[in-house]
């Protein structure tokens, strides 16, 4: 495969090492911390406008974390080394150490906040299934069938005990993404230390507007009403975030633009040719700008319900948008020039192989088939049937 080349350009440099997977590993982990921090508001804040949400939230990470690894394993030669890492962990590789950072969230976190918040649930349908759902809903007791006060009471303060420490665990799972392309000093495209920070908010961006879409998208398949005090909730943190967010970004843009050093040329030149379109008119005008006005405009004016359900929908579908040009700018953007600051190379993504456009596409549409499996396990839905366990601290709002 022919691939242009413009200037002087190291021969390692010439064809790009991180494709398209890699673009979708930080975007995938991004929609988990942010799920979480979505359905922590309610667990921990209190913020009972965002309860019709709190269940979908944690199904919806979790669905996009077992994906998450997927993109890493594929673009590795040889996959079943990745083993290795467990075995002989090396703490001096920081891509080596995200295998234990993915482990702690998902095993201590995640699997195990949603086992406690439906453990009531799973014993009753364990009681009142039949056949093959009956027996997986026995296994995923594991054993535990008290359903006495006492015992429910003890599951709801270890759950609101694993959410606090799930909040800053879900910081350290993306925020660590962000560490590894920050801490990648030859490259002046991402050696910066605002780069984790920025991951982290933008995760939370991505996450919140996923999990509104998706709520907005199943209550609808569902035949329900869309809960419109949730979703102004729900707006309202999206549009703070995002606010500060994009001002993060410009303060690094502002810090590169006032240190112009040796590498700003070449950034400069990269930004006005080949990521114009992705970064300036997709991330920045489309995915960032946009939303947040759109977003700003529910906040100040006074619109009908319908109305500001298609402003949600909008805001939030160009949000998740913008915010995989942000990581397409990022992965993609920080090798289409050279470390001699003299050449530019392009990428071509190819359709139908292990790296291509119909994998990543794959990957895209895997989380939400885990997704639709989880909902039939366990039903989110406030009016599914689940009774609220006894003993449990009702929920106020606070904000």
């Amino acid at each position: 495969m022919q691939i242009p080349v413009e200037g002087f350009m190291y021969p390692n440099e010439v064809e790009l090492q991180w494709s398209i997977l890699i673009v979708l590993y930080p975007f995938i982990t991004g929609l988990v911390a942010g799920a979480f921090i979505l359905a922590s508001l309610e667990r921990v804040f209190r913020v009972e406008a965002v309860k019709p949400t709190y269940r979908l939230a944690l199904l919806t990470a979790l669905a996009f974390l077992l994906v998450a690894p997927l993109p890493l394993q594929l673009h590795l030669g040889h996959p079943e080394r990745s083993l290795e890492m467990y075995l002989t962990p090396h703490r001096s590789s920081a891509m080596a150490m995200f295998g234990f950072v993915y482990l702690w969230y998902l095993m201590a976190v995640l699997l195990l906040e949603i086992w406690l918040d439906y453990r009531r649930d799973i014993v009753l349908k364990s009681q009142t299934s039949t056949g093959f759902l009956r027996l997986i809903y026995r296994l995923l007791t594991l054993g535990s069938t008290n359903l006495s006060e006492r015992s429910l009471r003890i599951d709801e303060r270890l759950g609101y005990f694993i959410t606090v420490i799930g909040i800053p665990s879900a910081f350290l799972l993306h925020g660590y993404v962000g560490f590894i392309f920050g801490s990648i000093k030859a490259n002046p495209w991402w050696s910066s230390p605002l780069m984790p920070i920025v991951f982290i908010f933008s995760a939370m961006v991505s996450g919140i507007a996923a999990v509104m879409l998706i709520y907005m998208a199943s209550t609808r398949l569902r035949g329900r009403t869309i809960d419109i005090r949730c979703l102004d909730k729900i707006a309202q943190y999206l549009f703070y975030i995002f606010i500060i967010d994009f001002s993060l970004e410009m303060l690094d843009l502002l810090q590169r633009i006032y240190e112009a050093d040796e590498s700003f040329r070449s950034l400069d030149f990269m930004v006005h040719t080949r990521l114009w379109t992705s970064q300036v008119i997709i991330q920045i005008l489309l995915g960032t700008v946009t939303p947040i006005t759109l977003l700003g405009i529910t906040q100040v004016l006074k619109l009908t319900d319908p109305i500001r359900k298609r402003i949600y929908a909008l805001a939030g579908s160009l949000t998740v948008i913008g915010i995989f040009a942000m990581r397409w700018n990022v992965v993609i953007g920080g090798q289409l020039f050279s470390k001699s600051f003299l050449g530019y190379t392009t990428y071509k993504m190819a359709f139908a192989t292990r790296e291509g456009l119909l994998t990543a596409i794959a990957l895209l549409i895997l989380p939400f088939i885990f997704l639709l499996v989880l909902v039939k396990l366990l039903p989110p839905w406030p009016d599914a049937g689940s009774v609220p366990a006894s003993g449990a601290t009702p929920a106020h709002e606070t904000s």
